[in-house]
């Protein structure tokens, strides 16, 4: 085996070896560097690296120090900038449903009940494409990053539909569920997607040629979250039967089951290590959840409303929930302890999101703003103020530089 180069991953920080092996061929081996931080001492993470891995000789340590030097730096980039209102796009005639970003956040996708999905430029603000099809409201939508040169939009239709992101083609029409679907997601790889619905199931389906792989039968509710793992070999959906499952793709099978809140479930979702997950329940807790054993790890309390989104920073060793009670918390995920109240909103929280760096959560509101908080002290850094309805979908970038916002006032706006 030969090393024949380096490639370096940001978020979470991370070095790719590109190794040739004797018939020619070439792989790749990820090294974590989840707990890398700016006051890491380098040296010793440089020696440990070249000690454990044989594909890395001592003469490339002064390169892989350079690369270790560039990660931190990406780290403490964008801290001090503030977000401005970049521009306002009057998306759609209805109101939007979603929006989302591809990987390198030059493009973004909003969903609508008019039963469209639009492409958009963040730089200009112009409109690259109509995504026209849908019987129906289009109301969940995702780019196959990192590639992002294909997208899945899932409607009240019953259906969902796979186009080229560069072009507007329509690729492929899923077509299967009884009834609406309300979540969906890329597996990793871009080869596979995976749908949730209101018919109490969801669906697995090859990318290219459009064949359902597994329907993924057990539970007793609607499905309305779903995520994949970092490798993409499970699956979790989360139901209104108030239980997570985990779910192999190969097979189809029900791995766990994982059962404890008393209320119906809002969203789930794995952390990067893909050996804990997390789900919010309209019982008002959140829990962590070991994919292993399949079972309970901590139950998060503390708000005093429904939990309405969770999520895992990047490299997962903090979570944070959004709360109809107008609150965000943040926990250490190994301790479960809360160490940040985010308090400010005048209404309920329906997303949260943290910045690729983990330094900064941003918040969507039904009290018309977002906020963007410092994850450490809990603070708020800004408000984020124009909308004049609802705002209940918000992302970053990859970069964490840029923000958008989707609100029932029928815009999009960029910060």
């Amino acid at each position: 085996m030969k090393l024949k180069r380096f490639l370096l991953r940001y978020y979470p920080p991370g070095v790719i070896l590109e190794y040739e092996l004797r018939d020619k061929s070439r792989q790749m081996k990820e090294i974590d560097l989840l707990h890398l931080s700016p006051d890491v001492d380098i040296e010793v993470i440089v020696n440990q690296i070249v000690f454990e891995e044989p594909l890395i000789s001592e003469s490339k340590k002064p390169h892989l120090r350079k690369l270790i030097y560039k990660l931190i730096e990406k780290l403490e980039c964008n801290e001090a900038s503030d977000f401005f209102l970049f521009k306002i796009l009057r998306a759609h005639i209805l109101p939007l449903t979603n929006c989302a970003f591809n990987k390198s956040g030059d493009k973004f996708i909003t969903g609508s009940y008019d039963r469209t999905c639009k492409v958009w430029n963040t730089i200009t603000g112009d409109e690259l494409l109509t995504l026209e099809g849908h019987r129906n409201v289009v109301y969940a939508i995702a780019f196959n990053n990192p590639y992002g040169d294909k997208i899945i939009t899932g409607s009240f239709d019953k259906t969902c539909k796979l186009w080229s992101a560069e072009t507007g083609q329509l690729y492929h029409t899923y077509r299967g569920h009884a009834t609406e679907i309300v979540c969906l997601s890329f597996n990793p790889h871009g080869t596979m997607l995976a749908t949730g619905s209101m018919d109490n199931t969801a669906r697995l389906w090859d990318v290219e040629t459009g064949e359902s792989l597994h329907t993924l039968l057990s539970h007793e509710a609607e499905i309305v979250s779903l995520d994949f793992d970092t490798q993409g070999n499970k699956i979790i959906t989360g139901s209104f039967d108030n239980t997570v499952k985990v779910w192999d793709v190969r097979t189809g099978r029900c791995v766990h089951s994982l059962a404890g809140h008393q209320g119906e479930i809002s969203s789930c979702q794995f952390n990067y290590a893909s050996d804990l997950c997390i789900s919010g329940s309209i019982d008002r807790t959140c829990k962590v959840w070991d994919i292993g054993s399949g079972t309970c790890v901590h139950t998060l309390r503390g708000h005093n409303d429904e939990i309405l989104d969770v999520s895992f920073n990047t490299t997962g060793s903090k979570l944070v929930t959004a709360s109809a009670d107008g609150n965000s918390r943040v926990y250490n995920t190994m301790t479960g302890a809360c160490h940040a109240i985010l308090a400010g909103h005048e209404g309920e929280i329906s997303k949260v999101t943290f910045n690729p760096q983990g330094s900064r959560i941003l918040t969507a509101s039904s009290d018309k703003t977002a906020r963007v908080w410092e994850t450490e002290t809990g603070d708020c850094l800004q408000v984020l103020e124009g909308h004049t309805d609802e705002i209940f979908s918000c992302a970053f970038n990859y970069d964490g530089d840029t923000v958008i916002t989707g609100s029932k006032d029928n815009t999009c706006r960029i910060w």
